[in-house]
């Protein structure tokens, strides 16, 4: 019997899933973050390493026997370089741990969850990014560049732009469109503070920005509710997650459409608010004009999944997988042309 590794890696904590060749799991744990960046390679591998030895054991593998394939869908895997380091420090230091590997970022391992080919993945959390990989392994991006060059449409920036509009109609330079009360006494509770001086700290010295892009979750209940304000930072996060979409586009190759639809899959907790993105967001991506269905799916597995799969293929062994048990679907956008004196028409202009 062959095995097949696959791990979904982050700053903070990682998941690891052992498929035997049915494509069936036979063992899952958890570890601690693997993002090399902040805590080495050596350190990185050595995480991966107590995480596989424990998943063996828990599975009844034996300890000699190894992985047929590992896949690695790690925080902070973006860079060939890099990735090829981690290889040989897996492989030079623990020799018997797997066959094959295949190392990349912990966006692929969301996108071949969820289909083989490619698509797009669209990460809304605490920050965002946008990637899309077509069939021939080419791929592209839009954002990802953190909250002083980025992160538009992210729970950072949804908690950003209400503390800037509070800001800027307090001081009388921008006059926000509505009434800013709500949202004040939101930021005043989730910082513990009384005064806009008190904010201070937690812009510079106090800064966590986990921390900050929290108060986007009470924002969500307050546009529950009916909140104005909440409700136009929510509509403003959408265009912006429309547009990395739109901005990508004209760089999906034709073979990754031939189905019709576009894969593209939604990460992170803002996307629990897809109520209040959904109107803005179809509104603007129907202002281009696009030739096939935009498919938005969220994942309901461990994105190691995806990380098995990408290892398994680099091993060139087809793993059994059903990937419609692997998401739901969101959206389907259909194909149409742009918008017309304010009405979307489909493709051939009903």
């Amino acid at each position: 019997m062959r095995y097949f590794g696959g791990i979904e890696g982050g700053a903070t904590h990682s998941r690891l899933v052992i498929c035997d060749e049915s494509g069936v799991s036979v063992g899952m744990t958890s570890g601690l973050g693997t993002n090399h960046w902040g805590i080495g390679i050596p350190t990185c591998a050595r995480r991966i390493a107590d995480m596989v030895e424990r998943c063996k054991e828990e599975a009844n593998i034996p300890k000699d026997v190894p992985l047929t394939s590992l896949g690695l869908s790690l925080s902070g895997c973006e860079q060939e370089a890099t990735n090829r380091d981690l290889e040989l420090e897996l492989r030079r230091t623990f020799p018997n741990l797997a066959v094959s590997y295949a190392v990349t970022s912990d966006t692929m391992g969301s996108m071949f969850t969820a289909s083989s080919i490619g698509g797009i993945v669209l990460i809304s959390g605490t920050g965002s990014n946008c990637l899309l990989r077509n069939p021939d392994g080419s791929t592209a991006n839009c954002g990802g560049w953190g909250h002083f060059l980025g992160d538009e449409g992210s729970a950072w920036f949804i908690s950003y732009r209400a503390t800037k509009v509070v800001f800027d109609d307090i001081d009388n330079l921008v006059k926000s469109p509505y009434p800013i009360e709500e949202t004040w006494s939101l930021i005043r509770e989730h910082f513990s503070i009384e005064t806009r001086y008190d904010m201070l700290p937690y812009c510079y010295a106090k800064f966590d920005k986990p921390f900050f892009a929290n108060l986007c979750e009470k924002l969500a209940r307050n546009a529950e509710n009916g909140d104005k304000l909440a409700l136009s930072l929510f509509h403003e996060a959408a265009i912006h997650l429309a547009c990395m979409i739109k901005a990508l586009l004209p760089k999906v190759h034709e073979d990754l459409v031939k189905s019709g639809d576009l894969n593209i899959v939604c990460v992170g907790s803002v996307w629990s608010s897809w109520n209040l993105l959904q109107e803005a967001f179809i509104k603007e991506i129907s202002k281009m004009r696009i030739d096939y269905n935009l498919k938005l799916v969220r994942i309901t597995k461990s994105c190691a999944y995806g990380a098995c799969y990408l290892g398994a293929d680099s091993a060139k062994f087809e793993l059994p997988r059903n990937y419609a048990d692997n998401f739901t679907v969101l959206h389907v956008h259909p194909k149409r042309s742009p918008l017309k004196n304010g009405v979307a028409t489909n493709a051939s202009g009903n």
